[in-house]
């Protein structure tokens, strides 16, 4: 676990689990890039701290990096809730990474670490670093989202607005595909949030 300064007692709860607690600068490029670079493993899961993945979902990742031509991958998203609006979110977001073949951060981001240190980890942005990676591991050879899920909080929505955060996220991506540069966007996402 990287933490970046969290308030909420976090690394003591992780601690429990590990005695792998990393403390960073925020940003979660930088968290990410940071855990990752000091990590053993032959293969990176960059997993957000409020999302788990469902039973059998690590043996499939295991699985599917035994075809050495896989660079990395995700898994379709589940939305920790039983509304009917967040169950349509996540199903869009799955035929979305269906037909794009991106799965987002949320999604669980897994890959290679020779892979990944070729491609200089995730950039320093401070939103959008996931798509930007992945846009960029495309690139280094086969990609595969698996079936299986990695289910994640609904704490966003609930708090935020489910009409808000998805219409929020729907623009910040229109204006990225745009051109807009990530460190523009940010200024803009902080006076909406």
């Amino acid at each position: 676990m990287v933490d970046g300064g969290s308030c909420d007692g976090s690394h003591a709860v992780a601690l429990r689990y590990t005695q792998k607690v990393i403390f960073s600068t925020t940003g979660r490029g930088t968290q990410m890039n940071k855990g990752a670079f000091l990590a053993d493993g032959e293969i990176l899961l960059f997993l957000h701290g409020d999302s788990h993945i469902e039973k059998g979902g690590l043996d499939a990742l295991r699985e599917i990096f035994k075809d050495e031509k896989v660079v990395g991958g995700g898994f379709q998203l589940g939305i920790d809730s039983n509304r009917r609006a967040l169950k349509l979110i996540s199903f869009v977001a799955n035929l979305r990474t269906r037909f794009t073949g991106i799965p987002y951060g949320d999604q669980g981001i897994f890959v290679r670490k020779k892979n990944f240190e070729r491609l200089g980890g995730f950039r320093d942005f401070p939103i959008l670093e996931d798509l930007d990676f992945f846009r960029r591991l495309k690139r280094e050879g086969k990609t595969v989202v698996l079936s299986k899920k990695v289910w994640t909080s609904p704490r966003r929505w609930e708090k935020e607005g489910i009409l808000k955060v998805t219409l929020r996220n729907q623009i910040l991506l229109i204006l990225y595909f745009a051109g807009i540069s990530p460190m523009r966007l940010v200024r803009w996402y902080r006076l909406i949030r």
